[in-house]
This record gives C-alpha cells, structure tokens and sequence, in this order.
C-alpha cells in the first residue's frame, strides 16, 4: 500500500494562487492509498470556499476522508475551532483550517487528540539594564501565543490486517516543537498498533526518532519545495510489542505537486504479520 503526507499550503502555488482543479491533479498524481494532509482548509474564501479534503478524496477514489479543524474564521480573525473534551461543531459556512487525512479503505474509527499549547508565559534569567555582570534574576514574558495544533487518528482496516494512521502539525516554535511532539507520542499510547505517523513536524533528523523512539520510513529533503534543504515532513512507524509492523517496500520519494512551500513524502509500504510465538 501507498502512505503519503502533504503539507497543502491551502492548495496555493508558491505565486499565491489558489486553483482547486489543479490540486485535485496534484493529489491524484500522489495515487496514496492514505493520505495526510496539513493546512487544508473548507468555506475559505482564499481556497474558493472549497472543501479541500474532499476534493483530496475524490482526486484519489477514496471513499474515507476526515477534516479535523484546529481553526475557524478569516486570516487576521482566527478562533479555535474545538476545546480537549467538547470535540469540534462544524458551523456552516464559516472558513475552518486544519488537518485531514484520505483513506481507499475503510476506516473503523476516528479519533482527535487535542496537543499541548505551548504557555503564554515563559521564565529566563535575565541582568539589570546595563549591567555586564551580576547575578541575574529570572523574570517572566509574555510570548505570542502560538496556534492550536491537534492530532488526527484512523483506524484503518487495510486488506492486509489493522493499522493506526496518525497526522499532526505540530508548532513551528523551535522552542517548544519536541517538548508538544513528545505530548503527541505520550497521547498515542492508548491506539493499537501497529501505528504509522505521517506529517509536518518541523523537526529535522534523527529528533523525530530520537523523541518518539519510532522508525523513520522517510529520509528525504521536503522544504522548501523548490530547492529542498531541510526535512520537517516525516513518516515514522511504532510496530507495538509483539504485534506486526510496517516496512518500506521501496525509498520514499520527496514529491515537488507544483503546489505549497513543502514536497510531499511518498513511501510504498507492507505490512508485516507478527511472528511466531516464542
């Protein structure tokens, strides 16, 4: 099967149009079994009030699709779409932006986990003004409060046996990027593995394995999608105890859709039943 994480930039160029048939050519070009999908949008006027996840869905045949909003409104105007426990109320009409994922098989549940927000206070030690020396106070300030970033979880009945598809997007405050990646890992716990995590991390390697402790199906350079220097789009793999796993048939490939600031990672998989019992 084919697993691939794409970072839309709301279906735009890298110009900043916005043209939805020519998203719809980009997903199709992908042909993923499972797609995730980043910054997709539904109602928004910049996107021509398209659902974006859907039009995924339909470039693809798949018959699955989720849209998991971490915002609502119009840029500038932006309110949080959903709070932990109260879940997300879809308002008609009304711009929404977030994460999605597509699937070609069916998918028995899907489950949203709400990450950690990074605090609006944080604490450094700080001299007296003008001071070159001296002991330091620590002193707190305030931060622009980053926005929320949520999870999204399938589980996917593939016709080679069960398999939990996470995607996230998680901040691209360098300063708190692991500590809400490791949140995710820690929220994770409870879904059955083995489990696949697909999408925009804005880590570099090896942090996403060395925090998580999962396997990297993807070693290839995402961003930015014109000259490609750094990968912040990961695929990573936790098999679970004595369960299957999932491997790479094949390198996974950085593909340059035409579309967004960001390649996406397409990566051939198997997977693989669990061994005898010892």
């Amino acid at each position: 099967m084919r697993l691939a994480t794409f970072n839309t930039l709301h279906g735009a160029a890298l110009d900043g149009t916005v043209d939805v048939e020519r998203f719809a050519l980009a997903v199709a070009s992908l042909d993923a079994d499972v797609l995730a999908l980043q910054e997709v949008e539904r109602d928004s006027p910049r996107s021509g009030h398209a659902d974006l996840v859907a039009v995924a869905a339909e470039a693809l045949r798949a018959d699955h699709r989720h849209f998991s909003p971490t915002l609502r409104g119009v840029g500038g105007a932006w309110v949080r779409a959903g709070r932990p426990g109260r879940g997300v109320r879809r308002v008609t009409g009304v711009a929404s932006y977030g994460i999605g994922l597509v699937s070609r098989f069916p998918v028995a549940r899907w489950s949203r986990l709400e990450l950690d927000r990074m605090p609006w206070r944080s604490r450094v030690r700080r001299r007296a003004t003008g001071a070159t020396s001296g002991a330091a106070r620590v002193v707190p300030f305030r931060v622009v409060p980053d926005e929320p970033r949520a999870a999204l979880a399938a589980a996917v009945r593939t016709p080679w046996g069960p398999l939990t598809v996470v995607t996230t997007h998680t901040t691209s405050r360098p300063e708190f990027t692991a500590d809400q990646l490791r949140s995710l890992v820690r929220a994770c716990g409870p879904l059955p593995r083995p489990l696949v995590l697909l999408g925009d991390l804005n880590l570099r390697p090896p942090e996403p394995t060395e925090i998580s402790g999962w396997a990297s199906l993807a070693d290839v350079l995402t961003h930015p999608a014109d000259h490609p220097a750094r990968q912040i789009d990961h695929v990573l793999v936790d098999p679970g105890p004595g369960g299957g796993t999932v491997v790479a048939a094949g390198p996974a490939t950085a593909v340059d859709t035409g579309l967004s600031d960001h390649r996406a990672v397409v990566v051939d998989v198997r997977i693989a039943a669990p061994g005898p019992p010892a």
